[in-house]
């Protein structure tokens, strides 16, 4: 009896280990040139939308949201919305080349009775990239359970397209706020890859 509750645990173990090594894997991509504007994380598009609010709420599936502006990118813009699950690689890359203009973190709120909305708003942290003839914002977004978000970069900092910028902990989502300019080329239900996949053309 006790050496099969010893194998059960040890595969419990090696799943667990597992896990974790395709949780925190890190592919190399190939990073497209030109004026792509490319995804900044693995996973499916949840949504795509355009908005002229200065402030912007993004949903994160049933249990979460956040709050953010649009207005540090441009008055008019798209919302590109990518939802990490477990199994994908959850490193984020830079979806244009250019210099970290701003870099801000936002805690999590946790559960409060008295206040289900604000309970309900998750970790994020929002970094804004000015390339050459556009700029971007990626809101990197930390699962409700999971609040943990790595930021590899500060500002002033110049970045590839492409180049690893942060991570997020296990379920996740990254958005990406782009010019209303730019043009789209993904759709809803399409599953990207960060560094790689072509989400837009810059203007």
């Amino acid at each position: 009896m006790l050496s099969v509750v010893v194998w059960v645990l040890i595969g419990i173990i090696l799943l667990v280990a597992l896990f974790l090594l395709q949780f925190y894997r890190d592919p190399k991509r190939a990073i497209p040139r030109g004026s792509a504007i490319v995804s900044p994380a693995d996973g499916r598009v949840m949504r795509i939308f355009r908005t002229s609010g200065k402030k912007v709420t993004v949903e994160k599936g049933l249990m979460g949201r956040i709050r953010t502006t649009a207005r540090d990118v441009g008055k008019d813009c798209w919302v590109v919305s990518i939802f990490m699950s477990p199994i994908d690689a959850h490193i984020n890359r830079a979806p244009i080349a250019g210099t970290i203009v701003s870099v801000r973190h936002t805690p999590g709120k946790f559960f409060a009775a008295y206040d289900l909305e604000k309970s309900m708003m998750n970790e994020k942290n929002e970094i804004v990239i000015r390339g050459r003839n556009t700029k971007v914002k990626v809101v990197q977004i930390a699962g409700f359970l999971a609040r943990r978000i790595i930021c590899r970069v500060k500002k002033g900092q110049s970045v590839a397209k492409g180049e690893r910028i942060g991570q997020i902990a296990l379920g996740s989502q990254a958005t990406v706020i782009m010019p209303a300019r730019a043009k789209v080329i993904v759709k809803e239900g399409q599953h990207v890859k960060a560094g790689s996949s072509v989400i837009a053309e810059a203007p």
